[in-house]
């Protein structure tokens, strides 16, 4: 059974659910490239835990997020919890991304997917979406929709994913 959690206020149009990533299944490889244009892939994580955040600049519910995803990062990267995110901004909005994210204080990595590959790889049906995967790979966690403050069920998840 799909664990998926549709919030209000989520970006983007419906698309048929049938072939997402299983809550309890191995997420699928995912690559994207930094700012400076370097490749990045998720398998670079492994042995760490992950929480993928697609999101996009022009997205309000992603906007109210942000906070909380620094705060999550703040509370959990020394204990082995990798936050990143995705953004689906256009071609050509590298510059308004970056002052984004100077804005919102994201002290985390950012990955380009300008082509919103992101979406068809897990059938995303809006941003924000958010994953948390844990060290060997396994899909733990899925919510479309903002990440809310004190959200018990994923502070649950990232304890024990980070083996706390």
């Amino acid at each position: 059974m799909l664990a998926l959690s549709f919030a209000t206020g989520a970006c983007g149009a419906s698309r048929d659910a049938g072939g997402k990533v299983e809550v309890g299944q191995p997420m699928p490889d995912y690559s994207a490239t930094t700012a400076s244009g370097d490749s990045v892939a998720l398998s670079m994580h492994r042995g760490r835990v992950v929480m993928l955040n697609v999101w996009a600049t022009w997205c309000h519910p992603c906007r109210t997020e942000i906070p909380e995803l620094v705060a999550l990062n703040k509370r959990y990267a020394a204990r082995g919890l990798d936050i990143i995110g995705v953004t689906v901004d256009a071609a050509g909005a590298d510059a308004d991304v970056r002052q984004f994210v100077r804005d919102f204080a994201m002290d985390y990595p950012v990955w380009f997917d300008p082509e919103d590959r992101v979406s068809t790889r897990f059938l995303l049906i809006g941003v924000p979406t958010t994953f948390v995967i844990d060290r060997a790979g396994v899909l733990r966690w899925r919510k479309t929709g903002p990440v809310q403050p004190g959200d018990t069920a994923l502070t649950g998840i990232l304890e024990r994913a980070l083996g706390t």
